[in-house]
């Protein structure tokens, strides 16, 4: 069985069981998983508690964090992955590595830097629909500029899901949408390898 190695970045929520599921989901799959704590250990109950501790480290100690866990690995032409606000670390790192074999976005997305270019990178972003941090217009707005960036995007949207609906233990989880995920992410990922 094919593998790729892949960096998953929790959610402002910090490292919670979800992540870890997500990541033995895959590693089941056949994927070598890494699961970066970029919270050191703290975790968030709410959107507003998650969102305190991402302002406290701040937006580019959070970044220094997150490429200090892809160095290691990054030799191997990894595949970023993340929730939310972790997806917007992986874009962002996913964008700025010449040699990033995919970039799997669940629940969220970054914008993206003037003049990022990239050799058809595969994208895949799964969102609610609608999602209150991820807009139609903005989804719109990102989507061309993946694609004038140079990246192959798709885009899922889940009607009616909350915005970080594959957590079963926060209050937006949505089974039927989750488990809707689960089988296109893994398609994709095997399309890497």
């Amino acid at each position: 069985m094919a593998s790729s190695t892949i960096l998953l970045f929790h959610s402002a929520y910090g490292l919670r069981p979800a992540v870890h599921a997500a990541a033995d989901r895959l590693r089941a799959a056949g994927h070598e998983v890494h699961v970066p704590d970029l919270y050191d250990g703290r975790t968030a109950e709410t959107v507003e508690e998650g969102m305190a501790i991402k302002d406290e480290i701040g937006t580019d100690e959070l970044l220094r964090r997150a490429v200090t866990a892809a160095a290691p690995y990054s030799d191997r032409g990894l595949v970023y992955a993340g929730f939310s606000l972790g997806g917007s670390l992986a874009q962002n790192l996913a964008l700025a590595d010449e040699k990033a074999r995919g970039l799997l976005l669940l629940h969220g997305t970054s914008d993206i830097a003037e003049g990022a270019t990239t050799d058809d990178l595969p994208v895949q972003l799964h969102v609610a629909d609608p999602d209150p941090f991820e807009p139609h217009d903005w989804l719109n707005t990102w989507y061309l500029g993946m694609r004038r960036a140079g990246a192959d995007a798709e885009v899922y949207r889940y009607p009616g899901a909350g915005h970080i609906y594959t957590d079963p233990e926060l209050p937006d989880y949505d089974e039927k949408a989750a488990e809707a995920t689960w089988p296109v992410a893994l398609a994709f990922l095997d399309s890497l390898s």
